[in-house]
């Protein structure tokens, strides 16, 4: 389930980020707690192996190589090569989001333009609107685990009522070697060409119309297939990867605690907990985690799509708004304002002091 936290921060307050830091469900702490646990044993182990196991000598030369290692970690950059990367996950994140089909403008085209309130009125809206979810659970049942595990089959499809057996035989039977999920779109096309021809889209205008909002409608479905199909060029994952984990592997030895190479020589502080070094694991690794989570978003992981949330609430208002909804209408009566000049809606008394702000007129009104 995504987690949502908007209400936590709806108004700016003394610590109201803080408040947030003790979740644990879809939190940092969650993702990278496994990671965290296995650089403190790694850089203990070197640790006591340094302080109790080596000679002098060999003390030495491990002083040597960790300066060396402390050195190379300036010549990695972690900010810059992480920032990019986190940067375009999310942009890439967030049109994924935006790509998902919605069926709103197409169901008030379909309600407003194909007419009857007989029962082959109410099939052809009711069917047209299917068609469209359909196409949506195919191409979802693609880029989703949580779709494909809800109706990892045909039968599953058929059984949820978005296909029926007549029309699951004409799928099965037209062979491509590509995702068939625009099929449903075309059966749409050709009912509502013969809707058309029957009289009941009344002109060609409104049967444009009707095939823009599907043209909108597939466009998002064919955008998720090829999100799903070019991902971010494996190279920079990669050289992202490996940046972050060859900058711990050189903390791991170049942050230890180091005896002065010379007798007299003033050593640092011995802290035992190398406090920046792990804050530093934390924003870095921890950055590599969050874009690890959201480059594919129609997982299970917690802050993923809730596809099958989305299926379920497309359906229902597409089908309420095609069939309950058709030319059911509440009475057309005169507003509340009908007699005044201007409408002034009431304000509660939690609300009240808002009234006595002055309207906004320009900041050069008052000039």
């Amino acid at each position: 389930m995504t987690v949502s936290y908007t209400l936590k921060v709806a108004n700016s307050r003394f610590g109201g980020f803080s408040k947030l830091l003790f979740r644990w469900k879809g939190s940092i702490y969650k993702l990278l707690y496994k990671e965290f646990i296995v650089f403190v044993v790694l850089y203990t182990m070197l640790s006591l192996v340094y302080r109790w196991l080596l000679t002098e000598e060999q003390k030495r030369l491990y002083t040597k190589v960790a300066q060396y290692c402390n050195r190379s970690t300036d010549l990695i950059p972690m900010s810059f090569v992480l920032g990019f990367y986190v940067t375009m996950i999310v942009n890439r994140w967030w049109a994924q989001y935006t790509s998902i089909p919605l069926p709103d403008q197409l169901m008030c085209v379909i309600s407003s333009n194909v007419h009857g309130k007989d029962e082959r009125g109410r099939i052809l809206r009711r069917t047209l609107v299917r068609y469209a979810n359909l196409s949506a659970v195919l191409i979802l049942r693609s880029v989703s685990t949580r779709v494909l595990k809800r109706f990892p089959t045909m039968d599953h499809v058929v059984e949820a009522g978005f296909m029926t057996q007549d029309e699951r035989k004409k799928f099965e039977s037209l062979h491509s070697d590509f995702n068939k999920y625009w099929i449903p779109c075309v059966w749409f096309t050709n009912l509502a060409a013969q809707a058309r021809r029957d009289g009941r889209i009344h002109d060609d205008v409104a049967l444009r119309l009707l095939m823009d909002e599907l043209n909108l409608y597939r466009a998002k479905c064919s955008m998720l297939f090829h999100y799903d199909w070019i991902s971010i060029p494996l190279v920079y994952t990669q050289v992202v990867t490996i940046a972050v984990y060859s900058f711990f592997a050189f903390c791991l030895i170049g942050r230890q605690f180091l005896e002065p190479l010379e007798p007299g020589q003033e050593g640092d502080l011995d802290m035992y907990v190398p406090l920046s070094t792990l804050l530093q694991f934390f924003f870095y690794a921890g950055w590599l985690k969050v874009a690890e989570q959201i480059i594919n978003p129609f997982g299970e992981d917690d802050d993923d799509f809730e596809t099958n949330k989305l299926i379920d609430r497309n359906l229902q208002v597409s089908l309420l708004s095609v069939d309950d909804m058709y030319q059911n209408l509440p009475p057309a009566v005169k507003d509340k304002y009908w007699n005044e000049s201007v409408a002034q809606p009431p304000y509660t008394m939690a609300t009240a002091a808002e009234t006595l702000k002055p309207s906004f007129l320009g900041s050069t009104f008052d000039m």
